[in-house]
C-alpha cells in the first residue's frame, strides 16, 4: 500500500480515471453494438457522426490509440455504406 500522500492521491486518481475509461469505453461499444443491430440504411447513417464522436473523445482522452479509433470509424462507416449498397 502506498506510504505517501502524494501517492495515496494518485492511487486515488487512477482508481477515478479507471473507472471513467471503463464507463466511457463501455457506452461506446454499445452504441457500436447497437449500431450494427440497424437495418435500415438511413437511420444507421444518422447515427454514424454521433458514435465517430464518441471514438474521437476516447482516442484523445487516451482510452484507445488513435489508430484504432480510425480502424472503428473505417469499419463502421463500410458497414454501413454495404448496407445501402444491400438496400439499393
Amino acid at each position: 500500500m502506498a506510504n505517501h500522500r502524494a501517492t495515496k492521491k494518485d492511487v486515488r486518481k487512477a482508481s477515478k480515471r479507471r473507472d471513467s475509461n471503463r464507463y466511457y469505453g463501455k457506452t461506446t461499444r454499445n452504441a457500436i453494438r447497437d449500431l450494427k443491430a440497424i437495418k435500415e440504411p438511413k437511420a444507421a447513417g444518422e447515427k454514424i457522426p454521433e458514435i465517430a464522436s464518441l471514438i474521437d473523445r476516447l482516442a484523445k482522452k487516451g482510452v484507445i490509440h488513435k489508430n484504432k479509433a480510425a480502424n472503428l470509424k473505417s469499419k463502421l462507416t463500410r458497414n454501413v455504406n454495404k448496407l445501402a449498397a444491400v438496400k439499393a
